[in-house]
C-alpha cells in the first residue's frame, strides 16, 4: 500500500500532516516514510531525528575519447539539456552540471567515443525512527546544493524506500506538480492533497487534482489552517474533480510548539483537538482501504 501526500505550493503543511499520519499508522502497521522533497527534506526535523546511513546518488557522466571522435555532432544534437557543447568544428565538450545522466549521447555515438563516468548529485538516507515506543523507517533523499536535476534523486530515494518490506509506504512529495511529483505519485493507491484556504492554495490544489485525475489516483483533500480564509471555491473544486474534503485543520499554537519540540502533535499533545483530527484522517483512510 502506497499513500502519497502533496501540497501543490510549498508551506501548506504537507510534511506536518505526513509525519503525524506516519506516527499513528506505525502503531498498527510496519511502515516506511519516504521524504522525496529532495531539495528541502525536512521530515527528519519534524520527527526530531538525525539522518543516518548515507548513500550517494550517482548519475552517468560522459567522457569523450577524442581519439575516437569523428566530430559528427550526433552527441550534441541529441542532448536536450545543453550539457554537450559543440565547438564550430564539431568537437564536443561536456558541462557536468547540466548533464542529467540520460546516456543519450552514449547510445547515439557511432564510434563509441563516449565513455561512462559518474557524478554524485545527492544522497539518500535510511534512519530508524523510534518515538514513545513507536518505530518505523524514514528514507530521505537530498540533492546537493546547486544541482538542478531532481528526478534521479527522487527515483533513487523512492527505490530505496520501496526496497524495504513494509505494509505501508508513505510518500512525502516535493511542492508543485512537476515531473518529480508525478514520479513520486506513481503506483500510489491514495493521494492526500493538503491545501490552505487562500487563492494560491486553491490554484495549486487544482493543479494537483488535474495531475491525480490524469493518473487515475483516488485523491482526498485536507484543508490546513482552516478558518484563515473562505473555502467555498475549494468545495466547488473538490466536487468538480470528484474528490472529498476529509479534514479541516485549524491554525493552532500547539502545532507550532510541536515543531519547536521536534515531536509530532499526536505525541506532544495526544488529547488535543488537532491530534483527534489526525486520528480521524487515519481512520478514514483505513475505511477506504478496507472498502477496496
Amino acid at each position: 500500500m502506497i499513500i502519497s501526500v502533496s501540497g501543490g505550493k510549498g508551506g501548506t503543511g504537507k510534511s506536518t500532516v505526513m509525519v503525524n499520519i506516519a506516527i499513528l499508522l506505525a502503531q498498527k502497521y510496519s511502515l516506511v516514510l519516504a521524504d522525496l522533497d529532495v531539495e528541502d527534506p525536512n521530515d527528519h526535523i519534524l520527527l526530531g531525528v538525525k539522518l543516518e546511513n548515507r548513500e550517494p546518488i550517482n548519475i552517468m557522466l560522459p567522457f569523450v575519447d577524442y581519439k575516437k571522435c569523428i566530430k559528427c555532432r550526433a552527441c550534441g544534437n541529441v542532448c536536450d539539456t545543453g550539457a554537450m557543447l559543440l565547438s564550430p568544428e564539431g568537437i564536443p565538450y561536456v558541462i557536468p552540471r547540466l548533464c542529467s545522466g540520460c546516456r543519450a549521447c552514449y547510445y547515439v555515438c557511432p564510434t563509441k567515443a563516449i565513455e561512462e563516468g559518474k557524478r554524485t548529485i545527492g544522497y539518500t538516507y535510511l534512519t530508524n525512527v523510534d518515538m514513545d515506543g513507536i518505530s518505523f523507517k524514514l528514507v530521505s533523499g537530498e540533492l546537493i546544493e546547486g544541482e538542478e536535476h531532481t528526478p534521479p534523486a527522487v527515483i533513487a530515494a523512492k527505490e530505496r524506500a520501496l526496497n524495504i518490506d513494509a505494509e505501508i509506504h508513505l510518500i512525502d512529495t516535493s511542492a508543485g506538480t512537476s515531473n518529480t511529483v508525478a514520479t513520486a505519485f506513481d503506483n500510489s493507491k491514495i493521494v492526500l492533497a493538503v491545501t490552505e484556504p487562500t487563492p494560491l492554495g486553491l490554484h495549486d490544489l487544482e493543479l494537483i487534482l488535474k495531475l491525480t485525475s490524469l493518473m487515475k489516483i483516488k485523491t482526498f483533500i485536507v484543508i490546513n489552517r482552516a478558518g484563515i480564509g473562505p473555502e467555498d471555491d475549494h468545495v466547488k473544486l473538490s466536487r468538480q474533480y470528484g474528490s472529498e474534503i476529509i479534514a479541516r485543520i485549524p491554525y493552532s499554537r500547539d502545532v507550532v510548539e510541536s515543531y519547536i519540540k521536534g515531536k509530532p502533535i499526536v505525541l506532544y499533545k495526544k488529547d488535543s483537538k488537532i491530534s483527534q483530527i489526525f486520528y480521524d484522517i487515519v481512520n478514514y483512510l483505513e475505511e477506504v482501504v478496507n472498502d477496496d
